[in-house]
């Protein structure tokens, strides 16, 4: 088997690895590095722009994994992309809405390659995506070889999927992104058990482990003990959160906790791609049961849209809960305008629910919470910090003494780490050494090609 990783900077960022089993040349997954602009976000297509691909596999729809796709599948119009159904609904919806950020940023930074694909293109990849159901193996052929692909649930976000590939008896596993904890609309990961030949892990979470007693559930109900502080004192809480997942789980949550009793009713206010992904999370659950979500929950809580003609300090006309994208303010983004209003005032509160790059202006602003003031870059404004500001570790992403654990059972010939910055990669390169003495472990470098 040879492996090369088609993302050009490494780390988190354009996923795209390339496998040749055999005769069979497969792809796993096309990003875009969220990090970069214009070519530089995407994989080094370079390997492959000779190369007839057999088949691809799309593991789930956040852009990092999703976001390139429609290029190499105008380049390969005849393979398959192998994915489960809630990704064939979500795929086409994420990838129009990448195309018109695209072009805001082609007039704000004058990128003149974007968007880096169109609609038509979009429409290619949607005629070559092949449902696949979880845990049921499907066999490709090519002359006198075989391999036999199998996807099982992943947890992290609604579709998301671990490959495993059989080929001449041997197993080879990408994890994909992983969460064993279950959410609010989805159930948790169920891997592969058993002796496997090759495991491609994810290492997101490796620099870092999870606080002792810390658990998703007691993060829930400190999350909502703040939001009933800050409703209490008569301010606004702001929660960014991600399109794709959170602020589904997010409502939920929230629709739980008022049911209770235990938050008070308030306006909820949410706008964007996210709203439009609560309506294709109502269509998956009604076609497929896959998630859990009910749209009517939104009528129930009386969510409102937002407007977002709001003046930099002056505070939140409507009083309420905020749950916008993005996750980690993006400039430019609902959470990131509405942030500029709401930090200034003492009574409000801005909870983040999950990770946050340490470049992005959420991850800035948490790194420099207790300081007097922070600066709106994109709106020229410097914003006293008098409202609350907490993190709460809903992440999507398993721990990693859990991916550890799942690791040793697997007892792998092999590991290849993967979608991790290099800290974390280290991290489990030490670990995995030391408890797995006898695996190989390569952390590969972007571009190199390895015989494993």
């Amino acid at each position: 088997m040879k492996l090369t990783d088609l993302n050009r900077h490494g780390e988190i960022g354009a996923n795209c690895i390339f496998l040749q089993l055999g005769s069979f040349n497969i792809l796993i997954d096309s990003g875009l590095n969220p990090k970069k602009l214009g070519y530089d976000a995407l994989p080094d297509f370079g390997p492959i722009e000779n190369i007839d691909l057999d088949f691809i596999v799309l593991t789930h729809c956040h852009l990092d994994h999703l976001g390139s796709l429609p290029i190499v599948t105008a380049h390969n119009p005849k393979a398959p992309v192998i994915t489960t159904a809630p990704n064939v609904t979500l795929a086409p919806r994420m990838l129009r809405n990448s195309i018109n950020v695209m072009k805001r940023q082609r007039e704000e930074h004058g990128i003149a390659e974007y968007p880096l694909f169109l609609h038509r293109d979009i429409a290619q990849l949607t005629q070559q995506l092949t449902i696949q159901r979880f845990e049921r193996g499907e066999v490709y052929r090519k002359g006198k070889e075989q391999i036999e692909v199998i996807l099982h649930p992943a947890g992290h976000v609604a579709g998301a999927a671990a490959v495993e590939l059989i080929y001449q008896n041997r197993r080879i596993v990408f994890s994909g992104d992983v969460l064993f904890d279950a959410q609010r609309t989805l159930p948790g990961a169920h891997l592969p058990k058993g002796a496997i030949d090759t495991l491609i892990l994810e290492t997101t979470r490796g620099a870092k482990g999870r606080e002792s007693g810390k658990t998703r559930a007691s993060e829930v109900d400190r999350l909502i003990d703040q939001i009933g502080r800050i409703l209490e004192r008569g301010g606004s809480c702001l929660i960014p959160v991600f399109a794709l997942g959170r602020m589904q789980e997010l409502f939920k949550i929230l629709y739980e906790a008022r049911s209770f009793g235990r938050l008070p009713k308030c306006p909820i206010h949410a706008a964007g791609l996210g709203m439009a992904i609560c309506e294709y999370f109502d269509k998956i659950r009604k076609q497929t049961q896959l998630i859990d979500f009910d749209i009517k929950i939104l009528e129930k809580m009386d969510v409102r849209a937002i407007d977002l003609n709001m003046r930099p300090g002056r505070d939140l006309p409507r009083k309420g809960i905020y749950l916008v994208s993005s996750g980690m303010m993006v400039e430019h983004t609902p959470s990131y305008k509405i942030a500029a209003s709401l930090l200034p005032h003492p009574n409000n509160g801005l909870c983040f629910v999950g990770y946050c790059d340490p470049d992005s202006p959420g991850g800035q602003l948490l790194e420099n919470r207790d300081e007097a003031s922070f600066f709106f870059d994109a709106l020229d404004y410097l914003a006293p910090l008098r409202a609350s500001i907490d993190q709460y570790d809903l992440s999507g992403h398993a721990d990693r003494d859990e991916l550890l654990e799942y690791a040793e059972q697997s007892e792998a010939r092999a590991i290849v780490l993967t979608h991790g910055d290099q800290n974390a990669r280290d991290w489990f390169y030490r670990e995995l050494k030391r408890h797995l003495p006898d695996t190989k472990i390569l952390d590969p470098k972007p571009l190199e090609a390895y015989e494993i």
